[in-house]
């Protein structure tokens, strides 16, 4: 039997390297797509360069060339999108960038799959900023999309323009639509890593603050670990979809904070209102505070998924607490040098 090839645009990301571990446990032959970069970007997936059965490529998805030529070369059997221009903060400040990787990079992508083969199986990243400021209490399949930043409003292009090509050219190319999902591998400039990061640095000593935006955003926060999961289980369905991936339990910033400082032994106490909100230790010395320059032009107040589709047919689970992903972060810091 032959093993399946899948390509991974976005392999060196958190997300790349989870599913990459799953697909080469799953005897899968892997081809990984990386950036060119003057840095090391490929520390993630040190542990498979040296594998039969992972190949890297350089590629970009905002060179059409590139996509079309890995795609042509390597002849895969499923093909899974990770890559973007991730952060929403971001996003306001490189807002082409953002858009020319997020949705006309996937444009590419299924371009090339409807001249070379449709038969190739199609997975799209998709994101809980899609629904952005919403009435709906818990976002489903079914829940218009009002998206706050650049970010949100690519990655809604990226969804209908998947949902366009599986429809008029028959694609299986399916839409994963997955809530904020983290991990010890998380990248530094995102909140939960930073949270992290930072109250364990100031548990050593080698840090005096956390500076943190907007404390009351709640978002459904997941292990990546699970999630990636969700992402294989989709392109085996015997037909395309799409599926919100979520826990279906939220939490804030200022929570999460609290859940943190609580598992590192960090006792802290709330003070103030407004910008002016902060957290002291024991010995009244400010441990977190606010900064306006954190809060976004648009800011998305809530978001909480409900995954009963994906759990109803894709037979999908999660596996870890917020309080268990929590630990492993911080365990993963502490044990830094």
């Amino acid at each position: 039997m032959n093993k399946k090839i899948a390509i991974i645009f976005g392999v060196t990301g958190q997300d790349g390297y989870y599913l990459t571990k799953l697909l080469l446990e799953k005897k899968y032959i892997v081809h990984g797509v990386k950036r060119r970069s003057s840095s090391v970007p490929t520390k993630r997936i040190s542990s498979f360069l040296n594998q039969k059965n992972f190949i890297i490529h350089y590629g970009d998805l905002t060179d059409t060339s590139s996509i079309y030529n890995l795609i042509n070369t390597i002849k895969p059997d499923e093909i899974y999108n990770l890559a973007a221009q991730s952060h929403v903060g971001v996003s306001f400040y490189t807002p082409i960038f953002t858009a020319n990787v997020n949705a006309i990079g996937v444009l590419a992508i299924l371009e090339a799959i409807r001249s070379i083969n449709n038969k190739i199986k199609f997975y799209q990243a998709g994101t809980s900023e899609m629904f952005g400021k919403t009435d709906h209490k818990i976002q489903s399949e079914k829940t218009n999309f009002n998206p706050q930043s650049p970010y949100g409003a690519a990655k809604v292009f990226a969804h209908q323009i998947t949902q366009n090509y599986r429809d008029a050219y028959k694609i299986f190319a399916s839409n994963g639509i997955l809530f904020n999902h983290e991990s010890p591998l998380r990248g530094d400039n995102f909140v939960t890593k930073k949270i992290v990061n930072s109250l364990t640095n100031i548990k050593k000593g080698k840090q005096k603050k956390l500076v943190l935006g907007n404390l009351y955003s709640r978002r459904d926060w997941g292990h990546a670990a699970d999630y990636v999961d969700a992402i294989y289980k989709i392109l085996q369905q015997k037909k395309p979809g799409d599926y919100v991936i979520a826990t279906g339990k939220d939490c804030t910033i200022k929570e999460f904070v609290n859940k943190t400082a609580k598992i590192i032994n960090l006792k802290i106490k709330w003070k103030g209102k407004g910008l002016n909100e902060i957290a002291v230790d024991e010995n009244n010395k400010t441990v977190v505070c606010i900064d306006k320059k954190y809060f976004r032009p648009l800011e998305v107040d809530y978001l909480k998924g409900d995954a009963s589709k994906a759990k109803k047919y894709l037979k999908w689970k999660t596996n870890h607490t917020l309080d268990d992903l929590i630990k492993e972060m911080v365990q993963y810091e502490l044990e830094l040098p």
